[in-house]
């Protein structure tokens, strides 16, 4: 039992460390590179916004009593949600740092170099369409007969554990359609340069601990396999992102390779010149220093 239990703290924690390393590679290589050229403002917005979703869901079915009775009611084979701590920590950290990228956007906070700071009409419809969805939602479930309370007789009514599912759904539909715009930038500009590959490594592998996540967690409450239908967000998450990473993949090591090459020698060819340019400038003041002290 002991063994089962290690088994699974290790998958969960190494799950969460490969996705939240996921957020630092892009921030910090827009930082080292002072700009954002070659990346979408559109992802870091619209994910901050699936990842405030995603926290919502996690934190109310693991610390919400009444989440988690009307779980247990709806899925008595398998009453124990199988959101963990780790899973509620991730989300947090997630919002945060999708904030920060998402904020290196603003050209008078930080000064970067940027082709564009604007998310895009469809974006901005597409997030005003979630939040009212989520709004709907919530009046239904308000004005249900129960007002989103639940019993063994009825299981089937209107729940705010209903509610919870929508939240996290809406994740899921996120999720979907915040990778487009990144993908359709970089076939527009046939590279990947300015895209950090790092990042898509570790969520890729984030995916893949997190639906092995969920299926030990079944396996461990006796092949009962209600612990993924009963959370199909973190299920449905992991396979996303894995399709989606396969895509970047393929865009950065096979089909843009040689423009990605020549980009980066671009930039180093542009740093080179900088460098040489700032080292003559010193150069210049010396000379000038000594003939005005020579004059002297």
């Amino acid at each position: 039992m002991a063994s089962t239990e290690a088994l699974r703290f290790a998958r969960a924690v190494s799950r969460t460390f490969s996705w939240s390393f996921s957020f630092y590679p892009q921030p910090i290589l827009n930082f080292r590179r002072r700009s954002t050229t070659g990346t979408t403002p559109a992802f870091p917005f619209i994910n901050t916004l699936g990842f405030i979703s995603y926290f919502a869901y996690t934190y109310c079915m693991y610390f919400s009593p009444l989440i988690r009775q009307q779980y247990a009611i709806r899925n008595p084979a398998a009453p124990e949600p199988t959101v963990r701590i780790n899973d509620v920590v991730f989300a947090s950290h997630a919002v945060i740092l999708s904030g920060l990228t998402w904020s290196m956007y603003l050209k008078r906070l930080w000064g970067f170099t940027q082709t564009s700071q604007r998310v895009g009409r469809f974006i901005w419809a597409f997030a005003i369409g979630c939040i009212l969805g989520i709004l709907i939602v919530t009046f239904v479930v308000s004005s249900s007969p129960n007002h989103g309370s639940i019993t063994a007789r009825d299981p089937g009514a209107w729940a705010w554990l209903d509610l919870i599912y929508g939240v996290s759904f809406l994740k899921v539909i996120i999720t979907i359609v915040k990778y487009c715009p990144q993908i359709y930038t970089n076939y527009t500009l046939m590279s990947t340069t300015g895209w950090s590959i790092e990042q898509i490594l570790a969520d890729v592998l984030g995916g893949v601990l997190s639906v092995a996540q969920v299926c030990l967690d079944s396996l461990l409450a006796g092949g009962n396999w209600e612990g993924v239908t009963g959370n199909p967000a973190k299920f449905a998450l992991g396979n996303i992102t894995i399709v989606f990473d396969a895509v970047f993949l393929m865009q950065h090591y096979w089909w843009y390779r040689h423009n990605r090459l020549a980009g980066k020698e671009a930039e180093t060819s542009k740093d080179s010149e900088e460098e040489a340019d700032g080292t003559e400038g010193e150069r210049r003041t010396l000379l000038d220093e000594r003939a005005e002290g020579g004059g002297q």
